[in-house]
């Protein structure tokens, strides 16, 4: 295909940039300047920052494949990131590609089955238990629950149960914090970290908390045989680039990018996915005669996954209108240009999925949900980047076809058990990932009540 023939480099002024965080915040800038740019380049002046926006599945090919080598994580406003997540994982280079060995070798072949076959029993238990919890039809907070049943899903995938499930919990709860309160010291990744930002003590506390749950958790399982496919023992038996095993604080940096990837992440799909289906009873409907003719009144089982058809469409659209990485930072290494626009070495450019897929070019009406969009014959006619939810790259997301078996499994069970309503309107915030900006109310009554 063709570069993208426009090759006008749009210019945002600071002036702009500051009314337009005033009136709608990180996101709000970030819609109103897509609208205007429509695929374009975009170059946003912050003063002294001034990223580069790319939005057109052309460049985001360019710069993720055609010459990836070149746009590297070692952005600036990846640096507030690496203070949580470290450079395993969520890094570059030889620690990086040690880190994704692992974790590739955790999600596929027979860790990945062992994996399917743990998941299935687990949505089962936690939607049984979260029927349980609301026998006589209740109100509840949408991220919670979603984010407790999640929790019990990637308990034994990623620990091997290792850990007492409310000491997961608190975890969760910590690494969510830790994570949110970064998104200043991203937005304005200039600002020394000696000059405190809002959201600084938040980070410090929510550390500790994770320091002090995993790194004693890290220690015993050293001290203790490993037989289990679960990711920690995979990493605890994992090696670093120059042969020598992986030390307690890579481990524990893993470990919570594994938390932000597989359990936030998901949590925050499932919450959105009430959120997008509240709008369409129809859809609704035919979900719901779906789960009760694959899972037949009984337990979700891993075969259930490809049965769902319209269930992988649905949370597909999800995704596509609800991207969590709603901004991904690169640098250029060396100069270049893109689309005839001049980059220079050391630049940053902001990567937006969550632009690229309103963009009217490849999504017909693309603030309309469609799960229809996701049928075959229209994804292979589709841009192959014009999607990318979950990246593309060699930093593409690993845990992908785990995310889908869980979210799948959860969406089915939940709609085999329960009607549900979210009553009023949930905007999305830009934080790190894409979070409400206020608590969604989940009203769930069990179907065998109504």
């Amino acid at each position: 295909m063709p570069m993208h023939t426009d090759s006008r480099l749009h210019t945002v002024s600071l002036r702009t940039v500051l009314g337009r965080l005033r009136d709608g915040g990180p996101l709000g800038l970030m819609e109103r300047t897509g609208q205007q740019a429509q695929g374009a380049l975009v170059r946003l002046d912050l003063g002294a920052f001034r990223p580069f926006l790319v939005t057109h599945p052309d460049h985001l090919r360019h710069v993720l494949r055609d010459r990836g080598a070149n746009y590297r994580r070692g952005a600036m406003m990846w640096k507030p990131m690496s203070r949580l997540l470290g450079l395993g994982i969520a890094g570059e280079g030889p620690r990086w590609q040690a880190s994704r060995d692992l974790w590739c070798k955790g999600l596929s072949g027979r860790s990945a089955q062992a994996a399917g076959d743990t998941t299935a029993p687990s949505v089962a238990d936690a939607v049984a238990d979260l029927e349980q919890r609301v026998a006589g039809g209740a109100t509840v907070d949408a991220v919670a629950e979603m984010t407790r049943i999640v929790l019990r899903i990637v308990n034994p995938v990623f620990f091997g149960s290792r850990i007492p499930q409310p000491q997961c919990d608190r975890l969760a709860a910590a690494v969510t914090v830790a994570f949110d309160s970064l998104l200043w010291r991203m937005a304005l990744p200039f600002v020394p970290l000696a000059v405190p930002m809002p959201g600084d003590r938040a980070f410090r506390r929510a550390t500790c908390t994770v320091d002090e749950i995993l790194l004693p958790l890290i220690r015993r399982a050293r001290r203790t045989p490993r037989s289990g496919p679960d990711l920690m023992s995979l990493l605890l038996d994992g090696r670093g680039p120059a042969g020598r095993p992986l030390d307690d604080e890579h481990i524990a940096q893993d470990i919570v990018a594994l938390f932000v990837a597989g359990s936030e992440s998901s949590a925050l799909t499932l919450t959105w996915l009430w959120v997008a289906l509240q709008e369409h009873p129809g859809i609704v409907a035919e979900l719901r005669r779906e789960a009760d003719q694959v899972l037949g009144g009984g337990p979700p089982r891993r075969a259930h996954v490809r049965e769902l058809v319209l269930t992988r469409r649905v949370l597909a659209e999800v995704c596509r209108l609800y991207t969590m990485a709603w901004a991904v930072p690169r640098t250029a290494a060396a100069d270049d240009v893109i689309d005839g626009v001049d980059v220079p070495a050391g630049a940053t450019l902001v990567l937006s999925p969550y632009l690229t897929h309103r963009l009217p070019e490849f999504w017909e009406q693309p603030l309309r949900f469609d799960p229809g969009r996701f049928a075959e014959e229209r994804v292979r006619g589709r841009h192959p980047l014009a999607y990318l939810p979950f990246g593309d790259g060699p930093h593409q997301c690993v845990g992908q076809s785990f995310f889908l078996q869980e979210a799948v499994l959860v969406v089915a069970t939940m709609l085999s058990r329960f009607h549900f309503a979210v009553p009023g309107r949930a905007v999305p915030r830009a934080a790190v990932a894409l979070r409400p900006r206020d608590r969604v109310d989940l009203v769930l009554t069990p179907r065998r009540q109504a």
